[in-house]
Parts: C-alpha cells; sequence; structure tokens
C-alpha cells in the first residue's frame, strides 16, 4: 500500500515470459479501489494493469513517458488547460516533465506501459 495515498501499488513482476495473463480474473480478485500492479516486463518496461475508480492526485514523471490504455471504463487525464477523455480501446501518452492526473468516475481497468525506474506517484 502506498504510505502517502490510499493506493495499492505492485511493483513486483506478476508473469514470466511465456504465462498466460488474464485480465479478467485480475479484476475479479480485485477489491481495492486504486489497484496498480506490474504484470510482464519488455525488455526496459513494464506493462501494468490499473483497476481504479476516483482520483489520483496531480504529479509528473521528470524521466520517463508513460502509457495508458483503457480496457473497459472511462478514464479522464487532466492537464494544466484540458482534459483528455479516453474510452475502452482509446490511449495516450504522457510525456515526461508534463503535470498530470487520472481519474475514473466509475471503476475503470486500464493498461499501462512504463519504464521500469518510474516511480508510479511521481517525481
Amino acid at each position: 500500500m502506498d504510505k502517502q495515498h490510499n493506493y495499492v501499488t505492485k511493483l513486483d513482476i506478476r508473469y514470466k515470459h511465456l504465462e498466460k495473463i488474464d485480465i479478467p480474473a485480475i479484476v475479479s480478485e480485485c477489491k481495492d479501489k486504486w489497484y496498480n500492479e506490474s504484470l510482464t516486463k519488455v525488455n526496459d518496461s513494464v506493462i501494468r494493469v490499473g483497476i481504479v475508480e476516483g482520483e489520483y492526485h496531480w504529479h509528473k514523471h521528470d524521466n520517463e513517458d508513460e502509457f495508458f490504455f483503457v480496457l473497459e471504463g472511462r478514464l479522464l487525464v487532466d492537464y494544466d488547460d484540458k482534459t483528455i477523455e479516453l474510452l475502452p480501446q482509446q490511449g495516450v501518452t504522457i510525456s515526461k516533465s508534463i503535470l498530470h492526473r487520472t481519474r475514473a468516475p466509475k471503476k475503470t481497468v486500464i493498461l499501462m506501459v512504463e519504464t521500469t525506474a518510474i516511480q508510479p506517484t511521481g517525481d
């Protein structure tokens, strides 16, 4: 559990290469409002699943870009001057150093692609 915020963040890789990843099973197991788990490593990046509802805090990553892709639900990504709405099968890349926050008005399932060095809560 993140000590500053009410988030569950699991950074250890759950699946090795060639293991089947079952997102619906992970979603059905999840009882948390804001859950982030590293699924697998691809070269120097990790693929994470987020099962989220509510707001994440404003933050940025000084040295890493990150990618969000919605599987189900609705994700809002706020920047200083605008909000991007993502629906299922839509994604966005957030450039490093961009202040942002994510919000999910209802339970939303997302995939994230990030470097292994990234701190999910920001720098």
